[in-house]
């Protein structure tokens, strides 16, 4: 498999778990958007962490999810109408988005501190009998970054408590090593 092939059928699998997780699960993570994070030795640093998908273009998306959080007294009010938004067609196609997922963390996260100590975690993905096995470039961002206001006003829908004590991590995908990762194991395999 190619690199490009790896990265497409990534996303759309990832796509269509979130997919299901907001129709029928009304939004809570599903196992596949938390994957197990993995030292570059293979050892667990921790059983799961939550991942979100980024659109390239997050502006309006970003926007929307913002003006609900800071339109709406009632935190009930705010998930229904992002609820609705992220049933529809956001994330329909998996073109528009981004590999690089982000995760959101307290500011005094040991787990956070090693990932970007090491600068490289693996994140290990499992649903509906796929595993994906996905080595990735972690870096710290910044609160300019769309991707860390993308990140903080989605978490924000969920938990209205979730202040400015943050840290947001990126994991850039590394597909040349998730492919040799996915050969070395149909290689052991037989």
């Amino acid at each position: 498999m190619l690199p490009d092939d790896l990265r497409n059928h990534f996303l759309t699998w990832q796509c269509r778990i979130r997919q299901i997780a907001m129709r029928e699960g009304e939004g809570r993570p599903s196992q596949g958007m938390r994957p197990r994070v993995l030292g570059e030795d293979g050892q667990e640093l921790s059983a799961g962490i939550i991942v979100l998908l980024v659109r390239e273009d997050s502006f309006e998306s970003t926007e929307f999810l913002k003006f609900q959080v800071q339109k709406h007294n009632d935190p009930q009010d705010v998930y229904k109408k992002a609820l609705i938004f992220l049933q529809s067609t956001h994330y329909h196609r998996a073109a528009e988005f981004s590999d690089e997922m982000t995760g959101l963390f307290g500011s005094d996260s040991a787990l956070v501190e090693r990932m970007l100590s090491d600068g490289k975690t693996v994140l290990e993905f499992t649903q509906f009998s796929q595993t994906y096995k996905v080595p990735c470039h972690t870096r710290l961002l910044v609160e300019n970054d769309d991707a860390y206001q993308a990140t903080l006003w989605h978490n924000r829908v969920f938990n209205p408590n979730i202040g400015s004590d943050i840290q947001i991590v990126g994991f850039q995908p590394d597909w040349n090593a998730a492919v040799e990762l996915l050969n070395n194991a149909a290689k052991a395999i037989g």
